[in-house]
Formats: C-alpha cells, sequence, structure tokens
C-alpha cells in the first residue's frame, strides 16, 4: 500500500485520472438534452464518450510506461533482486484503481443531475454498463502501458491518443456489428431511442474482449525478452473469438435492444386516461391535464376518442403502420435537459391536429390546410404557426397559415352544429382514406 501511494503521488495515474473526469464530465454536461430521460441513457451516454476517454487513457498509459526509460534507471532496478512483475504490479494497480475512480466520478456527475426527475432504473443494466465501460478503461491504461514501455518514444503518447479516437470511431461505425459489438466500447450506445439498453451477452462479449486487451497490455508491460512480448497478442485474439461466439444473432438484440419494461405504460388512475411509458413516468402530471384538454376539444364530434397514449414505437418496430387501438390517441413524449417535459405547447394541438386520426403510413389522401382550420375551431382559437411549438419545425409553408385562418374564420361564422358537421366530415373522411379538400367549405349536410 505504501508503494501504491507513492505511485499515486508520483505517477501519471492521478493525472490521467483528472483528465478523465474533467473530459467525460465536461461533455456530459455540454449535452445533458441527451441522456436527462433516464439512468440507461446517462450511462449509455457515458459510453458513448469513451471515443474520447479511451483514447484518453491509453495514451496516459504510453506516457507512464516510458517512465523508466525517461529516467534511465531500467539497468538499474534490473539488478535488484525483485522480480519485474513484482515492481510492475504497483504500478498496473494504481492506473486501474485510479481510471475505475474516475469514471465512476464522471456517472456520479450525471446522476446528481437526474437523480430528481429520472424515475425508472434497471440496476442491472445500468451497472453492467458501468462496469464494462470502467473495465474498458483500465484495459486502456494496461495496454498503454505495454505499448509506452515497447516504444518508448516521446511521440507514442500523442500518436495513441489521435489513434484511439480514430480507431474507436472507425470500429464503432466502419465495421460489422458483430465485429463492433465484439471489440468497440462506445458501441450501441448511441441515442436510438428511450427505451435503449445494452444486451447482456453483448456486455459480456465486451467484458471478455477489455479482460483479454488488459491482459496483452499486462503482458507487454512485464515482459523481460522478446518471445514472452510476442505470445502478448494471443490473449487479445482468443478473447475476440470467444467473444463473438457469446454475441446474439438477431441484428436489432445486437445494436439497439429495447428494453420492454422501460416500454410498458403507466396510467393515470381517473379518467380520461393518459398513458406514458414507464421510463417518462416522471413527467405523467405535467401531460395528463395537457391531454385532457385536447381530448376534450376532440369530444366536440361525435365518437371522438378519449384515451391518449405515448407513441411508445422506435427504430427497431415498423414505424409505417403504427400499432393503434380503436378511441386511442397517440403522441410523441420529449424530455429536456432538466428531465422535464419538453415542448408542452405542442402537447394539445399534437393531439388535435388529426382529428384524433392516426396515420397509417398507407393512406396519401389529406390536406394540411383543412386540417389545420379545422383542428383550430375544435381548439377555439384561430390557426398559427407551429415554429417554436412542434418539436423540430423550423420553417413552414407561408401558404399554409393564410389559408388555415381564411377557412377557420369561415367556420366560426357558421351556426356551431353546421361548422361541427363539417369538421366532422373531414375527420371521418380522414377516417375512410378520402380527400378532405373543401370540405369546410361547402355544407356537410
Amino acid at each position: 500500500m505504501s508503494i501504491m501511494g507513492i505511485e499515486l503521488r508520483r505517477s501519471a495515474a492521478v493525472g490521467a485520472a483528472l483528465v478523465t473526469v474533467v473530459v467525460g464530465v465536461g461533455a456530459l454536461y455540454v449535452a445533458t438534452g441527451r441522456w436527462s430521460s433516464s439512468w440507461m441513457a446517462l450511462a449509455l451516454a457515458i459510453r458513448e464518450y469513451l471515443l474520447l476517454l479511451w483514447p484518453l487513457a491509453l495514451a496516459a498509459g504510453a506516457w507512464q510506461g516510458r517512465r523508466e526509460h525517461r529516467a534511465k534507471v531500467g539497468e538499474l532496478f534490473a539488478t535488484t533482486a525483485r522480480s519485474r512483475a513484482g515492481r510492475m504490479l504497483p504500478v498496473l494497480g494504481t492506473m486501474a484503481l485510479t481510471l475505475v475512480t474516475a469514471y465512476l466520478l464522471v456517472t456520479v456527475a450525471g446522476i446528481a443531475w437526474i437523480v430528481t426527475t429520472a424515475s425508472y432504473l434497471p440496476l442491472l443494466h445500468f451497472v453492467v454498463v458501468t462496469t464494462v465501460g470502467a473495465l474498458s478503461l483500465v484495459a486502456a491504461g494496461w495496454l498503454g502501458l505495454g505499448i509506452g514501455r515497447l516504444l518508448p518514444a516521446l511521440v507514442t503518447a500523442p500518436a495513441l491518443a489521435v489513434g484511439g479516437v480514430l480507431l474507436v470511431f472507425f470500429v464503432t461505425v466502419g465495421t460489422p456489428d458483430r465485429v463492433a459489438a465484439a471489440i468497440s466500447p462506445a458501441h450501441g450506445s448511441g441515442p436510438f431511442h428511450d427505451y435503449q439498453t445494452i444486451d447482456n451477452r453483448v456486455s459480456g462479449a465486451l467484458a471478455i474482449s477489455m479482460i483479454t486487451l488488459a491482459v496483452t497490455g499486462l503482458l507487454l508491460y512485464v515482459a523481460d525478452g522478446w518471445r514472452v512480448r510476442a505470445m502478448a497478442v494471443l490473449p487479445v485474439l482468443l478473447g475476440f473469438v470467444v467473444a463473438t461466439t457469446v454475441l446474439p444473432h438477431d441484428r436489432d438484440t445486437l445494436n439497439w435492444p429495447v428494453d420492454p419494461v422501460a416500454q410498458e405504460l403507466v396510467c393515470t388512475d381517473d379518467t380520461p386516461t393518459v398513458c406514458v411509458s414507464r421510463v417518462h413516468a416522471k413527467v405523467l402530471d405535467t401531460v395528463a391535464p395537457l391531454a385532457r384538454e385536447g381530448l376534450t376539444a376532440l369530444a366536440k364530434m361525435p365518437d371522438a376518442p378519449a384515451v391518449v397514449h405515448e407513441d411508445t414505437r422506435t427504430i427497431t418496430f415498423d414505424q409505417v403502420t403504427p400499432v393503434t387501438k380503436p378511441g386511442v390517441v397517440t403522441i410523441g413524449i420529449r424530455i429536456d435537459k432538466r428531465g422535464r417535459l419538453a415542448h408542452p405547447a405542442a402537447v394539445v394541438p399534437e393531439i388535435v391536429r388529426h382529428l384524433g386520426v392516426p396515420y397509417d403510413g398507407k393512406c396519401q389522401e389529406g390536406d394540411e390546410v383543412v386540417e389545420r382550420a379545422a383542428a383550430y375551431w375544435l381548439l377555439g382559437r384561430e390557426p398559427r404557426s407551429d415554429v417554436g411549438v412542434v418539436p423540430g419545425m423550423i420553417e413552414e409553408d407561408p401558404g399554409i397559415n393564410p389559408e388555415a385562418v381564411t377557412l377557420w374564420r369561415g367556420l366560426r361564422d357558421l351556426p356551431e352544429a353546421e361548422a361541427l358537421a363539417r369538421v366532422t366530415a373531414v375527420r371521418d373522411a380522414l377516417r375512410a382514406c378520402q380527400d378532405p379538400t373543401g370540405m369546410l367549405s361547402r355544407s356537410a349536410r
């Protein structure tokens, strides 16, 4: 322990940990909106940022690995009775301890941001993903130690930092899925949907690869001869072979698996019923009154939907033909960077926009102007731009709003029963996949 204390004070381990914490926390807090929705989103975001952290650990290990060469004490230490492996173990242990601590500190910094807003915690998957991420940093640090001792040039560490970024990036995005899953610490961490996780078999395969990579680095670092150094490549090759046999064969499970528990709906106890996914349960109290306002507007029409569900489809499902239930309106739920409901002003218009008729991906009939005028008549206010209200809407056809306003004013000037009949006719046309153009301008009787 006293030797490790000296290593902590004099080696590059603490510096590597500090850099890891600064870069990791900085990367997290620059884009909190990418992971503020859930605990798993946080774990995956940190794993994604291994694109930066992994090369830094590799470079730090290489800088530490050339210490004896830099101090010109290699021959002196070789004359001592203690074996090289015995002398190097404290260095390896210190590097591992500081890198794991740094990874956990980055995780804690993220938890501090979401602890009051995130509700669903899949503890096993969160721990496994975090543990494998920390293990990958240890593997990078130990591999760097071995390479730094093998190539003790001043340029080795910065070259490994740059090369490590390129390696992780191109392995993640440019290799077959099974290869990337077996060896890339950032694989499967890109945000595709809010119910995303990493399959435990994928985590197990990566753990095998990282452990064998760490063994390779250890052998390179403690080896005294070229024979052992040449054999050091065998563990990582064996690890890769074993890892690929552990991986699942299903492409969706390999790349962007869904946590079905996170996707389950959590509903209000009272009616009208409003449901959101379990991972978004914290915003249910915010969504419910807004959703009910939208249902109240739709209720002016006969046979109107009376339930709102969050749309929990993901990229792994058929996005063209949504699975809908009669009498149910689906909406998207988005979380802002503070973990609260993003764009609350968009909830009511989103419910009413298509008059409660789900888009099935097949019907090509529709009229945005007519639908907008009818929806805003139900809401009792003049049609307005979606820019700043609907997420992702940055510009709008300038011809839509004036035409919609004209139709809306025409409805407003009609007797309420006649206006409602025309709006209902538009809704029925959308249900039957018929063109509703002109239905607001002529009598629906």
